[in-house]
């Protein structure tokens, strides 16, 4: 969803799935040795 490194702080991003299939998706935050992994499910109007 951003691809750079940003201050400490609370943001938003808006996410434009449009074109994308129905599906599980993962998304990864990284920050020095942490890592977490999310999952997101997207229910397509198609």
């Amino acid at each position: 969803m951003v691809n750079q490194k940003q201050n400490a702080g609370s943001y938003s991003v808006e996410f434009d799935a449009a074109n994308l299939a129905s599906g599980i998706y993962f998304n990864k935050l990284e920050e020095g040795e942490f890592s977490a992994t999310r999952r997101m499910i997207l229910l397509s109007k198609k």
